[in-house]
């Protein structure tokens, strides 16, 4: 049910999904999790040609991973507005790009805001936060 004029909502806005293999380290298939893997819902990064692994720190953010198949194939939401995690005691400024991050035992795929006087981090950004009030899902248009 779409959001009435007194609520802010924004799934599904200018979405847009790409399929990629997983590397199968950092993510696996698992038919028991919901979505195909544990990893479902946190960020990942390119590790090869047509592959993505969960994002470590200061990584580039390729997308959110939402569905994995028992094939080694994965769609991952790369455009539009998408929850995810912030890394553990990351900055999440509204306006600023974002970056991978670690989270909890420094566990990949979560994000942090782009360390503007880290000059590499500024090529690798993209994106913008828009709404960081929950640390579990900040919003981010991708």
């Amino acid at each position: 049910m779409p959001a009435g004029r007194n609520q802010v909502d924004y799934t599904d806005i200018r979405r847009d999904a790409v399929t990629y293999k997983i590397d199968n380290v950092t993510i696996v298939f698992d038919q028991t999790k919901v979505g195909g893997s544990a990893a479902v819902g946190l960020a990942v990064t390119y590790s090869a040609d047509d592959t993505v692994a969960l994002a470590a720190d200061g990584d580039h953010v390729a997308g959110k991973l939402e569905q994995v198949f028992a094939d080694g194939f994965c769609t991952v939401v790369d455009a539009g507005f998408v929850n995810l995690p912030a890394g553990a005691a990351a900055a999440t400024t509204r306006g600023n790009k974002i970056v991978g991050a670690l989270g909890p035992a420094t566990a990949k795929g979560y994000i942090r805001e782009v360390a503007s006087a880290t000059a590499a981090e500024l090529n690798k950004g993209r994106g913008r936060i828009v709404n960081a009030a929950v640390a579990a899902a900040v919003v981010v248009e991708l």
